[in-house]
């Protein structure tokens, strides 16, 4: 039995070493992110993390694990912005805002899928111009949902979330441990 993370993410690699896992393979699969129209974020999320699962090649025996992170604010989906001004027009509509980040993970062993989502609350402050102009400087906001990333330095303009400070990131370990015991991992059997 192979355990394969179906991911790019250097992110959700650091996070499964908090867990005390490292994966055999990293296979990152290949599909279409669109949104289709009038999706909502949480069940389009929901539908990604289970493409992407179903996308990995693996043997029946394996354990595949993919994720898939959503910014939503009320039903508009912000996903990773394709350059600067977009990301620019995501903080800005995020500043002074509550919003939702919603993470879904899917877990595949031979025919078998095991889901679950995780929505957490985050409140991005009053953004000046200045912040904004400072934080797209960094470059951190590519490749992430809604422009930022809460544990790099936008992590300033973020004064208060409520869910899973991992999810945010983009895996919720307790959620993921329980699909991964269930999944019959090694390390979550107790044998390990």
């Amino acid at each position: 039995m192979a355990f394969i993370l179906g991911s790019g993410s250097p992110r959700r690699l650091d996070l499964l070493t908090q867990l005390g896992i490292t994966p055999d393979a990293v296979r990152p699969p290949e599909i279409d992110e669109d949104p289709k129209p009038g999706e909502l974020p949480r069940s389009y999320c929901a539908r990604i993390a289970r493409e992407k699962v179903a996308a990995v090649e693996a043997a029946p025996d394996d354990i595949v694990l993919c994720a898939d992170t959503t910014v939503a604010l009320g039903r508009r989906i912000l996903g990773k912005p394709a350059d600067a001004g977009e990301a620019a027009d995501f903080l800005y509509a995020l500043s002074g805002r509550r919003h939702r980040v919603i993470t879904a993970v899917a877990v595949r062993r031979g025919d078998q899928v095991w889901e679950r989502d995780v929505v957490s609350q985050v409140k991005v402050k009053r953004l000046s111009d200045a912040e904004v102009n400072a934080y797209l400087a960094t470059e951190d906001w590519r490749g992430k949902a809604g422009g930022y990333a809460i544990q790099g330095p936008a992590g300033a303009l973020i004064p208060w979330i409520s869910g899973s400070f991992t999810g945010i990131v983009g895996l919720p370990l307790a959620e993921t441990a329980t699909l991964l015991a269930a999944a019959g991992h090694p390390k979550f059997r107790g044998d390990a």
